[in-house]
């Protein structure tokens, strides 16, 4: 049984180079539990039929997960008009499905033990035996919104158009020319950086980026130091280590570290416990390193869809929120996604134009689906990190085929 998150302590002290050192022997750090806490209760729940989604068609759905179509889902969640309508877990022994890779050293697993082990079921997908499950790029969407929090209070400053190397000595940065000089905050959030990376192979290739990004000592300046291969604004190309930079940005402006400021003003607010991993230089995984469990999820889906309102409290301004969900890139993934600040956005079928269902995607199933014509949010959680994951049209397609009526209304 997992461990109740309403017993754990709502706050984390940060030790950032002695909490990675615990944190590669394979201990959590010390006094830093997870954050917040995820009241019981917190959505009131209903009758998927009261709801206008068929029962009947969730199920199957429901069935299709269980007998593994979908490969290895461990949690699914639908709320909407404000109520859990349907919510399922799957177990899975991730311990024995990966046990032969947990030993052997490889991109998935550089350190052989610690939180970069993604391999070792005390790490992934739970967080040592709790309801916090690796959020993998779902962290990336947070990170934006936090820093969106800091823009709307007036604590990030700088303008989105300020370039990124405002933040790093240009003196001990390689590979600096033009093209790096013009590279801005908004380009990092929108995947346009223009550096070289590659994250279209596998995360188990060692031609990947990200797992080389991930076994080095600095992050942030492998990343920075990565030559450039497009003009800035230009060309959208998936990258981690885009997102990576967004947490040395955001403590060089703010003076403060990005997961502090998220837990005064996102985590606690909406009451999400968390556990954040760091780098080996003390910042916060913002690539990929956040744990939440499925209300967590679900409260972040809210926060948008309710225009950045959270219980009468404005968190984030209706700006951000409609630009962190304009697509300034397109990616051919799946027909053409538009992504936004962070944030993946799947064009509706359904012949409306410009109209797209919200998603914080993450390796393994992570999934935070957000309809805003139907006022309904879908989280899946899962580990399926060898070999390719189902598209993400299907479980939008089973879910939008079992709602009934449009409109967001009860019996």
């Amino acid at each position: 049984m997992r461990k109740s998150l309403g017993v754990l302590f709502a706050g984390f002290f940060l030790i950032p180079a002695a909490a990675f050192a615990q944190q590669a022997a394979g201990q959590p750090p010390t006094g830093q539990l997870p954050g917040g806490s995820d009241p019981v209760g917190t959505w009131p729940k209903g009758r998927a039929s009261d709801y206008g989604v068929d029962e009947a068609k969730l199920a199957a759905f429901d069935a299709d997960l269980a007998a593994g179509k979908f490969s290895l889902v461990d949690s699914f969640k639908l709320i909407r008009c404000g109520t859990e309508i349907y919510e399922k877990r799957y177990a899975h022994d991730y311990g024995k499905i990966y046990g032969k890779e947990a030993a052997e050293r490889g991109p998935l697993n550089p350190h052989l033990t610690g939180p970069y082990n993604y391999f070792d079921p005390a790490w992934h997908p739970y967080y040592q035996g709790t309801d916090l499950h690796s959020m993998q790029s779902v962290s990336k969407s947070v990170t934006s919104t936090i820093i969106g929090i800091a823009v709307t209070r007036g604590d990030f400053k700088a303008s989105l158009d300020a370039p990124v190397l405002h933040y790093f000595d240009a003196a001990k940065t390689k590979n600096v020319d033009e093209r790096k000089r013009r590279m801005t905050i908004r380009h990092a959030l929108t995947m346009t950086t223009g550096l070289d990376w590659n994250e279209e192979v596998a995360y188990d290739d060692p031609k990947n980026d990200t797992a080389v990004m991930e076994a080095s000592e600095d992050w942030v300046q492998y990343v920075i130091d990565r030559p450039m291969a497009h003009e800035p604004g230009k060309t959208f190309n998936y990258s981690s280590g885009n997102s990576e930079l967004l947490a040395q940005i955001f403590q060089k402006e703010t003076g403060q570290d990005i997961e502090t400021y998220g837990q005064k003003f996102l985590f606690e607010p909406l009451g999400m416990a968390h556990f954040w991993k760091r780098t080996p230089m003390g910042l916060p995984d913002t690539e990929g390193g956040l744990y939440l469990s499925d209300d967590g999820m679900a409260k972040l889906g809210t926060l948008f869809l309710h225009d950045g309102v959270w219980n009468g409290q404005r968190i984030l301004s209706h700006a951000w929120v409609k630009d962190a969900m304009t697509p300034f890139a397109t990616s051919d993934e799946e027909g053409g996604y538009g992504y936004g600040y962070q944030w993946w956005l799947w064009p509706r079928k359904d012949g409306a134009a410009n109209r797209y269902v919200w998603m914080g995607r993450g390796f393994g199933g992570q999934r935070l689906m957000i309809f805003p014509e139907e006022e309904m949010i879908a989280v899946f959680t899962g580990w399926k990190i060898l070999g390719d994951e189902p598209p993400n049209g299907v479980f939008v397609e089973r879910i939008l085929g079992a709602v009934k009526p449009k409109a967001c209304s009860a019996k």
